[in-house]
């Protein structure tokens, strides 16, 4: 029996240094383990490690003082040097299992897009922005626990086809806000 274990690991673009290595994702973007660079963790049981999050960040435009417009970069970036891979316990079922981790944030950034989408430009415009950014972190967190027990790490076949489903559905329903389509 194998065990695999995932560590998600939520990032603010201010909180990790500038020289980090990130890979964005993609339409068409497919995780290897060669992009999982990072020393293992000797504690763990765990197979392989994704580390994916949120960047998020933010610029305002002023006129007289008041916010009169914004721009907003919002991208799902995987850390090849926070993840890592024991390679002769892994296999391709095992970096789906990964892939569809660094996909579930990806449906977050569209989600957090959609919503950035429908902000009005108001003074207290930053509060806002932050807030949406915090509550979908969340968000992203839960369901990154959910999948993981849903399908005991990978384990349960099952599970894990009807995740690989719904992720790429939940994509398709929020297409409008993909990486093309920044705002």
């Amino acid at each position: 029996m194998r065990y695999h274990f995932c560590l998600l690991s939520l990032f603010l673009c201010f909180a990790s240094p500038d020289n980090e290595v990130t890979m964005s994702w993609h339409e068409g973007l497919k995780l290897t383990w060669n992009d999982f660079k990072g020393p293992k963790n000797t504690k763990s049981d765990a197979v392989a490690v994704t580390a994916s999050g949120i960047t998020f960040s933010y610029a305002v435009r002023k006129s007289n003082s008041r916010i009169v417009d914004f721009k907003v970069v919002v991208e799902a970036d995987f850390y090849p040097e926070k993840s890592w891979v024991v390679k002769e316990l892994a296999d391709d079922y095992i970096l789906a299992h990964e892939q569809l981790h660094f996909d579930i944030t990806e449906l977050h950034v569209r989600k957090l897009r959609k919503q950035i989408s429908e902000v009005k430009v108001s003074q207290d415009l930053g509060g806002v922005l932050n807030t949406l950014h915090q509550n979908m972190n969340k968000e992203l967190a839960e369901m990154q626990q959910k999948y993981d027990t849903e399908t005991n790490n990978s384990i349960n076949k099952e599970a894990q086809e009807k995740w690989a489903k719904f992720v790429a559905a939940e994509l398709k329903k929020y297409d409008d806000f993909t990486p093309k389509r920044q705002l």
